[in-house]
């Protein structure tokens, strides 16, 4: 088991911004706003802002009100698809036999989105990108936590996930629409996580992503919650 405070969270989708937006969402079960969006970053210079893709835009627009004003603090990035557009880009100019961009491909790898972070915030401590199944947003967490054991008094999360493109519908299911949530992570006991009994392979899986889900029920008052990926179910317990 895990304990941990979160002092700060922040989740952006279309349509939803604010605490208010997602706490709409949460009590009336909304779907996000079908118009294709992406977050305000206007709090970096324009020649920054262009290198940053969907993904990136999402996890900085969430993650950089997180940290400002802090001291540096160990990132913790998850995302189970990445950046698909830009590899399917890539993917296209290999099929049709054209040249690769050196730009796309390094924008394009799984730990891109932590190195801009490293450089836009001029910033050295560690930081680490997972690329995880389905209960990343766990993984991520147990990940934070260790950093938090070894001493660091606060960990950024960032979950993000981008709309694939429709080529990969077949075998992405589990992104209902681009999103990303940041937690500020410190020493504490307001919430407990622990893994419990393997679970049968039959067991129910959450309509939502772990993330979105965890957000759903702790804006609902949910003081617990279970998340069952393959054979692992993760147990969420809040404190009062």
């Amino acid at each position: 088991m895990i304990t941990f405070d979160i002092s700060q969270w922040r989740a952006w989708a279309p349509g939803l911004q604010t605490p208010d937006d997602w706490q709409s969402w949460a009590d009336h079960d909304l779907h996000p706003c079908a118009v294709e969006q992406v977050p305000d970053v206007s709090f970096l210079p324009a020649m920054q802002r262009r290198r940053l893709s969907p993904l990136a835009r999402m996890a900085f627009a969430v993650g950089w009100p997180l940290a400002e004003g802090c001291e540096p603090m160990p990132l913790v990035f998850v995302s189970r698809h990445g950046e698909t557009p830009r590899t399917l880009s890539i993917l296209s100019d290999l099929a049709a036999r054209q040249p690769l961009s050196p730009t796309q491909f390094s924008l394009s790898v799984h730990n891109a989105v932590i190195g801009l972070w490293s450089i836009l915030r001029g910033e050295t401590c560690e930081m680490t990108a997972l690329a995880a199944a389905g209960d990343g947003f766990e993984q991520g967490l147990l990940e934070a936590a260790a950093l938090l054991r070894e001493g660091a008094p606060a960990v950024l999360l960032i979950i993000a996930e981008e709309q694939p493109p429709s080529v990969y519908g077949p075998w992405i299911d589990d992104v209902p629409f681009g999103y990303a949530l940041a937690l500020r992570l410190t020493p504490g006991r307001q919430w407990q996580l622990a893994l419990g009994h393997p679970s049968s392979p039959d067991a129910p899986r959450p309509a939502l992503p772990h993330a979105l889900s965890w957000l759903q029920a702790t804006l609902g008052g949910a003081r617990t919650l279970s998340h069952t990926w393959n054979r692992r179910t993760w147990n969420w317990q809040r404190q009062p």
